[in-house]
């Protein structure tokens, strides 16, 4: 990648092999992401969608007025289109990355690449929980984005978020991560958003929020606003999550999510007797004969870390449950009292009564 410089919070810095630094613009240059934004953009897509939806009232719900006013039995049907984003991620493959809610109840998908090519897509699978869809279009010359690892990702990163707002076409915005880890918002049952303050609007969602290095850190998912426009808020599925998601997608069409039995929350640091830790997730109960109960958990222990990835929060290790394949085991680290202690725990199925979108039991 040639030289290029990046003036940004009246900060001037100089891009070059991927490496950061303060300095000053060179003679002849002028501020610009442009080299990374011709690399990154043409594995964008634009997703255009329609929807049939059936039209409810309490006159389509009356025998007599329907008779009356000879209207269908079953509703009127209208169909919708909307617009929305998308990221290629396996050219090879023609496997594109979007959020489910863009192509939820969708009767047919079209993607449009950035050379204006269209494609009739099939959806691979969809999962709610994330966010999460999977498409595949059957297509020459395709160019994917280079997926980059979210967990290397820190607050104060730069970052360019492209996607479709508002239908007006591919746009490109920039920013800051300005937070991570972001659960419990309510907004998807499995939530450990980036937040970045780089304009996102309604379009934007399932496009790319890509480094300054050209990686794919996110899928843009959802904004903070009273309005509907940018406020400066906005949330993207972290990419890891997105990829493991999308290896079980393409696999069975499906994400088959996992648990090992055990009731979660996060730690007090006011609570005496666990003055150690102020993160983790604190086990309130362990079912017998669970995977969690096999494994020799116990009620009162603090999960500090799983699969050498630091537990701060009883979503975020609820997420990587969630996430592990049934099958696969879980290296965890946890306090008891004053000893740290590790056991490996396998993830079992999900029982028919806990399999609910929003279940808090692992």
């Amino acid at each position: 990648m040639q030289a290029k410089t990046l003036i940004a919070s009246a900060i001037a810095v100089s891009v070059a092999a991927g490496t950061t630094v303060a300095g000053t613009i060179p003679p002849g240059e002028k501020p610009s992401v442009a080299p990374i934004v011709r690399a990154v953009t043409p594995g964008v897509v634009n997703i255009a969608t329609k929807k049939v939806e059936v039209v409810d009232n309490a006159m389509l719900r009356d025998p007599v007025m329907r008779e009356l006013f000879d209207m269908p039995e079953r509703g009127l049907r209208r169909e919708t289109q909307a617009a929305g984003s998308g990221v290629i991620v396996d050219a090879a493959r023609g496997y594109v990355l979007t959020n489910d809610h863009v192509v939820k109840g969708a009767s047919s998908i079209e993607v449009t690449t950035k050379d204006n090519r269209r494609f009739k897509a099939q959806l691979v699978g969809r999962d709610q929980a994330t966010d999460i869809a999977l498409l595949h279009i059957k297509a020459e010359n395709l160019v994917a984005v280079p997926l980059g690892d979210s967990n290397s990702v820190e607050v104060g990163d730069f970052v360019l978020a492209i996607g479709n707002p508002f239908g007006l076409g591919q746009t490109v915005t920039s920013g800051i991560v300005s937070a991570l880890g972001r659960t419990d918002l309510g907004i998807e049952g499995y939530e450990d958003f980036i937040q970045t303050d780089a304009p996102i609007n309604p379009g934007n969602s399932g496009g790319a929020l890509v480094t300054l290095d050209g990686r794919l850190v996110g899928i843009n998912t959802a904004i903070l606003s009273k309005t509907g426009g940018n406020v400066g808020i906005s949330f993207a599925v972290p990419i890891n999550m997105a990829r493991l998601v999308m290896t079980q997608l393409a696999s069975g069409g499906e994400v088959k999510r996992g648990r090992i039995g055990v009731t979660l929350r996060n730690v007090t640091p006011a609570e005496p007797s666990r003055p150690m830790e102020s993160e983790g997730a604190f086990i309130e109960a362990v079912e017998p004969q669970s995977p969690a109960a096999q494994a020799g958990l116990s009620k009162g222990d603090i999960v500090l870390a799983a699969n050498s990835v630091a537990i701060k929060s009883s979503s975020q290790f609820r997420n990587l449950i969630g996430l592990t394949p049934v099958g696969s085991q879980i290296d965890i680290r946890f306090r008891r009292g004053t000893e740290m202690l590790s056991a490996k725990v396998q993830v079992e199925p999900l029982k028919a009564k806990t399999s609910t979108q929003h279940t808090r039991r692992n």
